[in-house]
């Protein structure tokens, strides 16, 4: 820290004058100028905002510094706007020289780390005293313009940067579903047969959910070891993570009559999250499913479990259930719906090549995606560096400059 610094609570050098909500209603909609609402502002790049004529409120001007008090976004910060403030949000005041744009991008950097200013059960809210209490350091005004400007540069620089790493995962995500789409929309000779009919041809010899009615598991009958008890939340990337089963005893394990997924089931998430398939890979003579999961077991002769695990993820099966969805208020497939579904099915050999073409290319995706994502990461981890490093007294331009030529 440079000698030239000061150090004070955040309470000391600035306020938070809160806003309200107008005396009657009709000063919300008679008025001239805008009621500004944190719902309506967040997230949307041009909001329609009421009118409001309530000026014995708190009003902002468009150079003024905004940040929400109340909502899940509690903490987040504005500027640009000018208009009477509703009880949901506040205005900065400040009480000593503080640059706006150093004061904002000190804020922004607590609603980053600073999650112990958020509080409140039904309805998160800012805890001013919290936030106050936080230690602030600043430089003389012209230093404090000279981080933001090195900021500025910077952010700009990861803005791209993690819009290209975005556009690269998206274009790697849409390359696979576009292959998928073709595969599975040009095989006009290839059957289209219900899952109903399936299982009564024998190709998918058992098709059964995790719903144990009465003889659901009490929690204190979960143990440290024993038979795998899976959720829809264990299926990530196409596999079943074990670290995320629960555990039952052989004894108890051997009451369950439904639900006894077997190695080489394909599994379908139906219920809360819906949509997430996996093929279950296991030594275990069953795994039992919980009520969100439903097991496809294959003939192997007729159906290929990693092809049918690839149709499942197509867009010629998720617009089905998605169709079943939106006639619904629950967000769930039944296993009944899931019987009146069709599913393409071309000759075994056939599956068998599609099912190979289309995991080599998921790797290649994967792998892409992979770097894309640990990118986007590192320009977090890289934002969150910078911003430490300007309230320390430690940000030069040439240090800044080093650290994304890095990362990018």
């Amino acid at each position: 820290m440079k000698t030239a610094w000061r150090t004070q609570a955040l309470g000391d050098v600035c306020e938070i004058a809160k806003g309200r909500k107008p005396k009657l209603r009709q000063e919300a909609l008679e008025g001239d100028l805008p009621y500004l609402v944190a719902r309506v502002m967040r997230g949307s790049e041009n909001p329609e905002f009421a009118s409001c004529s309530d000026r014995n409120s708190v009003m902002v001007s468009e150079d003024e510094t905004i940040i929400i008090c109340d909502g899940s976004n509690s903490g987040e910060v504005f500027t640009g706007f000018r208009g009477i403030l509703s009880s949901t949000m506040g205005k900065i005041v400040k009480k000593a020289e503080i640059d706006d744009a150093y004061l904002r991008a000190f804020l922004y950097s607590t609603f980053d780390v600073f999650n112990g200013a958020k509080t409140g059960a039904a309805i998160p809210h800012l805890d001013k005293e919290a936030l106050y209490a936080l230690s602030f350091s600043y430089p003389s005004l012209c230093e404090q313009r000279r981080i933001v400007a090195i900021l500025d540069e910077v952010f700009e620089g990861i803005a791209i940067a993690k819009g290209n790493a975005e556009k690269k995962l998206r274009n790697a995500r849409e390359l696979f579903a576009s292959r998928m789409q073709v595969l599975f929309e040009h095989g006009e000779a290839w059957e289209r047969v219900q899952l109903s009919e399936l299982l009564a041809r024998g190709w998918i010899t058992s098709h059964l959910d995790g719903n144990h009615g009465s003889d659901y598991p009490r929690k204190e009958e979960f143990v440290d070891a024993g038979v795998p008890y899976i959720a829809a939340s264990a299926i990530r990337g196409g596999t079943v993570d074990f670290g995320e089963a629960k555990y039952l005893s052989p004894q108890r394990a051997a009451t369950i009559r439904k639900g006894l997924a077997k190695d080489r089931d394909v599994l379908f998430a139906h219920n809360a999250t819906v949509g997430p398939v996996a093929i279950l890979s296991t030594d275990e003579d069953f795994v039992i499913l919980g009520t969100s999961l439903t097991y496809y077991r294959c003939a192997p002769q007729h159906v290929h479990p990693e092809y049918l695990a690839h149709f499942m993820l197509s867009p010629a099966f998720t617009s089905q259930y998605a169709q079943v969805m939106k006639q619904s208020t629950r967000n769930q497939v039944p296993i009944t719906k899931q019987r009146e579904f069709f599913h393409v099915i071309p000759p075994i050999d056939v599956q068998r090549l599609i099912a190979d073409d289309l995991d080599e290319l998921l790797v290649q995706t994967e792998r892409l995606g992979g770097v894309e994502m640990r990118k986007l990461v590192a320009l977090d981890e890289l934002k969150r560096s910078l911003l430490h490093q300007a309230f320390s007294g430690q940000l030069t331009a040439k240090a800044a400059d080093k650290e994304f030529s890095e990362v990018v």
